[in-house]
């Protein structure tokens, strides 16, 4: 009998998926502490058990080192920055990954922040708050040229949302999907081309050693004064010491962040920005995205592989 350790507070807190999981495997154990572990305390709370439900938790080399009895991992939501895919491979434990499960919950999201960019009502929201009652001028969406790096899964769902607003498409993937682009009317092009073009640059790429800092201060100066930058992919893709300086001299018109290289972001000032809107990774934290993530988790506890390196590509 599998014995499974689910990790992940965001599924231990939900009743309903703890029901469903119960249901098929009675013995599981469950992260109670609504905490993510780490460490030894990580390592401690997996020992004994042959398969784990991982959340944000780091799951390295160590890790698996420790917990030799652990053989698969089943992921909650779509990032695999948090597991060492190397140490994986090499020690032949299986992964159970569901790719683009909480699509449609980021991308909503993505537009929505968009939208609260370009109409600077993240400016108009902090001075409120301090006392000034003055009406910021934005710009509407409609007709905009749109930027999105990363037309995988969740950037195809953002191109869906899009279409009412008649936008110009600039994509720049190092995957090709051209079926897509064509029935889209999306140009695909190199990234500086799309960072000096675009009135709106969102990013969505998943994180790995090619895709750190992807978005430096070189890149940030090819943007337009009046465009803004959008992520809800990883902290870490964009330098958010040069998106500080950047958002400090007014050099682009604003940005829209829900997600940092360390989360909680230790950096106040930055936080406190009137051309930052941010938050606390809540792309994919809707009721029926969770529901979603959990329900593919069960199903991958039975349904893993040994994880290819070619899910995540190389950005350089």
């Amino acid at each position: 009998m599998s014995r499974i350790a689910v990790c992940a507070p965001h599924f231990t807190r939900v009743p309903q998926l703890r029901d469903e999981l119960l249901a098929v495997y009675p013995d599981a154990d469950f992260n109670d502490g609504l905490r993510d572990l780490a460490g030894d305390d990580l390592i401690a709370f997996l020992r004994g058990h042959d398969r784990a439900v991982a959340g944000t938790e780091l799951f390295t080399d160590a890790v698996f080192e420790a917990v030799p009895e652990l053989r698969l991992v089943a992921k909650i939501g779509v990032g695999l920055d948090s597991l060492d895919l190397d140490a994986m491979i090499r020690r032949g434990v299986l992964l159970g990954w569901t790719p683009g499960v909480n699509k449609r919950s980021v991308a909503e999201l993505t537009l929505a922040y968009i939208l609260t960019a370009l109409r600077k009502a993240q400016v108009v929201n902090h001075e409120m708050r301090g006392g000034v009652w003055r009406r910021q001028i934005g710009h509407t969406l409609t007709g905009k040229t749109v930027g999105i790096v990363g037309c995988g899964q969740i950037g195809q769902e953002v191109v869906e949302l899009l279409a009412p607003f008649r936008c110009r498409l600039l994509v720049h993937d190092v995957r090709a999907y051209p079926e897509f682009y064509a029935a889209h009317d999306i140009a695909a092009v190199a990234l500086d081309a799309l960072l000096a073009e675009a009135d709106v640059v969102t990013l969505h790429l998943p994180l790995n050693a090619s895709s750190r800092n992807l978005i430096g201060a070189r890149e940030l100066g090819l943007m337009k004064p009046e465009a803004v930058l959008v992520n809800l992919a990883r902290g870490g893709i964009v330098d958010e010491a040069a998106l500080k300086e950047v958002l400090l001299r007014q050099a682009i018109a604003g940005a829209a962040f829900d997600v940092f290289a360390l989360e909680p972001w230790p950096d106040r000032e930055l936080l406190a920005l009137p051309n930052l809107w941010a938050s606390t990774h809540i792309g994919a934290s809707t009721h029926e995205a969770i529901l979603d993530m959990g329900r593919a988790v069960i199903r991958n506890l039975a349904d893993a592989r040994i994880p290819d390196p070619s899910w995540i590509p190389d950005w350089r």
